[in-house]
Order: structure tokens, then sequence, then C-alpha cells
């Protein structure tokens, strides 16, 4: 269908995951710039600590799972996994059509000029996919 850039910078993670998943399921194909910029509301330890902990269950060979990811536009791609019905088609499908950037990414600048911003309202405790990634590591 079409192509929409979303920009994560000041975007609290839950309103904007859902509007992506949306236009995934739509059949829209969506390239999000800027995820290490995106807001977690609550606690950034104790969201962390729920990453670590599911990293643990898995800790065996590498086969093993689940695998969480360490760095920002790779975690920020599999929390919006969460969104999709990756058991059926339309949902497999719609995750191949999500591409998630640090930065600006490859995309160059005619391609920045109809970029989707979000202006949530901060919360009073937040951290972002940045602060998150870096406790990961």
């Amino acid at each position: 269908m079409s192509k929409l850039i979303y920009d994560g910078k000041g975007a609290i993670f839950g309103r904007f995951a859902s509007v992506v998943a949306k236009d995934l399921l739509k059949g829209n194909s969506v390239d999000l710039i800027n995820c290490e910029e995106i807001i977690i509301s609550g606690d950034k330890r104790l969201f962390a600590k729920k990453i670590l902990a599911k990293r643990a269950m898995g800790s065996g060979s590498s086969m093993k799972g689940p695998k969480y990811i360490r760095v920002a536009d790779r975690l920020v791609k599999r929390m919006i996994r969460g969104m999709l019905p990756r058991d059926r088609a339309k949902g497999r499908e719609a995750f191949k059509r999500l591409k998630c950037y640090e930065g600006n990414g490859p995309l160059k600048d005619d391609d920045l000029k109809d970029i989707k911003s979000f202006a949530h309202k901060k919360p009073m405790k937040y951290s972002t996919i940045k602060e998150i990634v870096e406790i990961l590591k």
C-alpha cells in the first residue's frame, strides 16, 4: 500500500506501538526512526529487571530462548512484535513490513519530509529505550 515514516522522539511506547501495529495490519510498510528516544513510563530498573529475568529463563545452550536483544532498534521491533498476531499469516506479513532505525538510518532527506511524529504528554517517571539498553549491557 503506502510507506509511512514515524519519528519515535518523545513518543510514549505503548500508544506509539499500537498505532504502528494498526498501520502494519492495514497493509502499510512502516519505518521507525529515532527508536532510541522512545519513552517508556515507569522505573527503568524495574523494566530492565523484567527483561533480564526473561533472558535468564533461557540460560543453557545457545538454541534455548527467549532471546532479548541489547540494541535499541531491535528491542523496539521485538516489543512491537508482541502487538501483532504472529501466529497468523497476516501478522507475519505485517511484521516483515516493519523497519526500525537508530537515528535517521539509511533514509534520505527527501524521504524525511513527510514524517509523522507524536506529541504525547510525558509522564512523571519515565525513561528512554537508550537508558534501558545501557542497563542491559
